[in-house]
């Protein structure tokens, strides 16, 4: 009885994996909810690893390439998607008829953009860049930082994944166009002569689908609004107005790849220190009496470690100081350092006692 319990369970294990079969999220490294550009960009990584040019000769490659062209081809359409995620691998092949039949990958990766198979690829619609300003604090780019940045943007519904529908089964052929996006519109010019032109379909226009019932959340416009998280590095010692690209960080759309994302730094006024390229620059006021007799004080960096600054003798007014290794880091080099130039003004008593009057007679007598 215990033997016929773990034969009975052996099979039931063999049934399931045979009818599970491939696992094609696994074999991109998405989960099941990745939305279409995130399963383009997988496929486009994998593909370019296992393509056989890069590998001669390695079969696990060359397998694993057509894997990742399959497993795109089926998620990358709606109504394949769909019924993969219902009924599996399996459902695929009863609903192709006999079996689901792939394209050759060689056609898929050359749609890309990449070349290969002997087909020329065709290049990829790109959304408009985005320009954004990320202001920053002196201390920021004295130590380097990494800045949570919100920005609102276009999004793909997450609901209906981008198709614009209310379910899957929605999204219909159009009978128009059959799928074309196009029609084929004769007009005649004179009895027995015919004009043969091409035009974009105004049932579904040019898009070859036609959706019967829209999305609840996007009503149908395939996209939303929505806020995005970008952690922004800013490095040490990066220089003012430079520029920081996120690519395929813009509008998202269905039918496009995202365009990039351009931050430019702006640095915030500080309240002691001016920026001057890898140097920077502070004026201290100092009183009289140092000004005749030597200066000694303490400034607080940019670091938050105090710096003692001392000279020697008289100062005029306007006189600067400069203390090496004190200034910025140097952009791509954060142990070099530039200078601090210290500019001095000096503040006058604004009236002198008589024994003071007395003392200065007698000093510069």
């Amino acid at each position: 009885m215990k033997l016929a319990l773990v034969f009975l369970l052996a099979f039931v294990l063999l049934a399931t994996t045979a009818l599970a079969g491939k696992d094609y999220y696994g074999i991109l490294g998405v989960n099941r909810s990745a939305l279409k550009r995130e399963i383009k960009k997988a496929y486009k990584e994998l593909s370019k690893k296992y393509h056989p040019d890069k590998n001669p000769g390695d079969k696990e490659s060359e397998q694993k390439f057509i894997e990742c062209a399959q497993a795109y081809e089926v998620l990358s359409d709606d109504e394949k998607r769909r019924i993969y995620d219902q009924y599996g691998e399996e459902g695929l092949q009863e609903g192709g008829g006999g079996g689901q039949q792939f394209h050759n990958p060689f056609d898929i990766f050359s749609q890309f953009g990449f070349g290969g198979g002997g087909h020329r690829g065709h290049q990829e619609r790109k959304g408009a860049e985005t320009q954004m300003e990320i202001r920053v604090t002196l201390e920021e780019i004295f130590n380097g930082e990494q800045v949570e940045v919100e920005i609102n943007k276009q999004v793909i519904c997450p609901i209906c994944r981008g198709s614009g529908a209310k379910k899957a089964d929605d999204v219909k052929k159009c009978t128009s166009c059959g799928g074309q996006g196009i029609r084929i519109v004769k007009h005649q010019l004179a009895p027995g002569m015919w004009q043969q032109m091409q035009t974009t379909c105004d049932v579904c226009g040019g898009k070859g689908k036609i959706v019967k019932s829209k999305c609840a959340s996007c009503n149908g416009h395939k996209v939303k609004r929505g806020s995005h998280q970008i952690t922004v590095t800013i490095e040490r010692g990066v220089a003012d107005n430079h520029p920081i690209i996120f690519e395929n960080e813009g509008d998202e759309h269905p039918d496009i790849t995202p365009g990039d994302v351009h931050f430019v730094v702006r640095t915030v006024p500080h309240a002691i220190f001016t920026r001057e390229g890898i140097h920077l620059r502070m004026r201290a006021e100092i009183p009289l009496k140092q000004a005749l007799l030597g200066i000694s004080f303490e400034v607080k960096h940019l670091d938050g470690n105090k710096i003692t600054i001392q000279r020697e003798g008289v100062t005029q007014p306007g006189f600067v100081q400069t203390v090496k290794g004190q200034g910025m880091p140097t952009h791509m080099y954060p142990s070099e350092r530039g200078d601090l130039y210290v500019e001095y003004s000096v503040k006058l008593p604004e009236k002198l006692t008589a024994a003071q009057k007395a003392a200065i007679e007698k000093a510069f007598s």
